[in-house]
């Protein structure tokens, strides 16, 4: 099981998004749906898909959130012919965010926001290693501007398995924002390859609700710990879901949780979700019972 998954929330479009992005990239399916009745955003639709061999999920649940650049998706291509169709892809309906040109990084990149608000980095990969072909990128800005290192030195410690591969500063009057300190960093998480940097420039944005990432735990003990190590907002804390101190969303679940909302009849269904619904952190145990009807 892929320990943290990529979250993405939508108003209606989910499953649409999900159906759009598989069909772009190869080796990509769409896993699961599900329906999670009586929330509050009313029926909310869960969906499971792969990009490249990556689990996502995306859900329905409301025009609560939207998507802005601060956490994108990075994708190595193996040519500027990949790059193109992508971003022809994308674009429609899109915003372009940085257009697509050479550029000192990259013989041929572009930076956009599809026609659903997701960011998207288009990269020319020619050549470099390309074993997890879409990364996670977190830029740091507004009061997180500056913070890139601190928070990646921090998940070192929370995350047992966990790596800096590098880490870029900007070169003198190479950032037009005076926060921002890291150019370019790139590390792992259990695996996952991300890369992060500060804004260059001083934007109006910063991390939110949109773009989490869900972190799958074995037991009671694992969420327990990622909890009480990444929880900084408790004003945020509600079903799952955290902002930690830099404002990066995070849902700290049991890696059953697909199964104790889709399997079992529909009273079963209904108590595990009326009792999730009123919980901050998870409790296996509750959400058992609540399942079992004791």
């Amino acid at each position: 099981m892929q320990k943290i998954v990529p979250h993405l929330w939508y108003d209606k479009e989910a499953k649409e998004a999900a159906t759009f992005y598989v069909g772009l990239f190869e080796r990509s399916k769409i896993l699961s749906t599900n329906v999670i009745e009586g929330t509050p955003s009313g029926d909310a639709e869960l969906v499971t898909f792969e990009l490249e061999g990556q689990e996502f999920m995306a859900i329905s649940a409301g025009p609560y959130f939207k998507f802005n650049p601060s956490i994108s998706l990075m994708v190595l291509c193996a040519s500027v012919e990949e790059v193109n169709m992508k971003w022809k892809a994308l674009s429609e309906k899109g915003t372009e965010l940085m257009p697509l040109a050479a550029y000192p990084f990259s013989k041929w990149y572009g930076w956009i926001q599809d026609r659903y608000g997701l960011s998207w980095q288009l990269l020319l990969a020619e050549g470099e290693r390309t074993e997890q072909k879409i990364k996670i990128n977190l830029l740091f800005s507004q009061d997180s501007n500056g913070k890139a290192e601190e928070a990646l030195k921090y998940y070192m410690k929370v995350f047992k398995d966990a790596e800096i591969e590098a880490l870029v500063p900007y070169e003198e009057g190479e950032a037009h924002s005076a926060k921002a300190k890291i150019k370019f960093a790139s590390f792992k998480l259990f695996g996952m390859e991300f890369s992060a940097m500060d804004n260059g420039y001083d934007a109006d944005f910063s991390f939110i609700e949109a773009f989490s990432l869900l972190v799958n735990c074995r037991d009671q003990q694992e969420i327990d710990y990622f909890w009480e190590k990444l929880s900084a907002v408790p004003e945020a804390e509600q079903c799952g879901w955290l902002k930690d101190k830099f404002g990066v969303s995070w849902q700290i679940v049991p890696e059953n949780m697909g199964e104790l909302l889709s399997n079992g009849t529909k009273a079963e269904i209904k108590r595990v979700t009326e009792a999730f619904l009123k919980m901050k952190k998870f409790d296996i145990a509750l959400l058992e019972k609540a399942r079992s009807g004791i």
